[in-house]
């Protein structure tokens, strides 16, 4: 838990009476690899901190998934849009590695907004941090190659890049696994 603690003192330092009561909401999960956390069609019900693991957003097709987000630790995962508006996701989230979560209910996080002086203010910082991160991903997509995507990704992460399927890396930037391989020959 004290990972999620310096994660949230970092955005807005909360006082002990709204961490208490913050973390009294907090349920710890532990996820074993390739576990789905959502599915199509689902509304999702929790917003969970990533202690431990990496996650992919994908949607589900009959031939091949359209991965478009990847997670690691230290990040909140969820199925937002479903999450705010408790309607049904139209994509799914798995975990990709044994992954530690703390999860917090939607009906609970909205008792956090209410009761605490920092609640609200940390969860609108939560929501701008989640808007930056789409709108860069959809920014790249439009205007960056896929070689660049892939670079991009690998200087972000490049530790964790190892531990990803490359079938996934390769949806993920919007090409074949035989373009990724060729892109992979090209810059080493």
């Amino acid at each position: 838990m004290e990972e999620i603690k310096k994660f949230i003192d970092h955005l807005y330092p909360m006082n002990h009476a709204d961490w208490d009561f913050f973390s009294s909401k907090l349920q710890k999960e532990i996820v074993q690899k390739n576990s789905t956390l959502i599915k199509a069609g689902m509304i999702e019900n929790y917003l969970s901190f990533i202690s431990e693991g990496i996650v992919r957003f994908y949607i589900p097709k009959e031939e091949t998934d359209l991965t478009f987000g990847f997670l690691f630790e230290n990040e909140f995962v969820t199925a937002y849009d479903s999450f705010i508006t408790q309607t049904p996701s139209l994509y799914q989230i798995e975990t990709l590695t044994k992954t530690t979560l703390w999860r917090i209910s939607y009906k609970d996080l909205q008792e956090v907004y209410k009761k605490t002086e920092s609640g609200n203010l940390i969860g609108r910082t939560m929501a701008e941090n989640m808007y930056l991160i789409k709108s860069k991903r959809e920014v790249s997509l439009l205007s960056k190659t896929a070689e660049e995507r892939y670079l991009d990704l690998f200087l972000e992460r490049p530790e964790l890049l190892k531990q990803i399927p490359l079938k996934y890396i390769a949806s993920y930037i919007g090409v074949t696994p035989q373009a990724l391989s060729r892109i992979r020959k090209r810059i080493t």
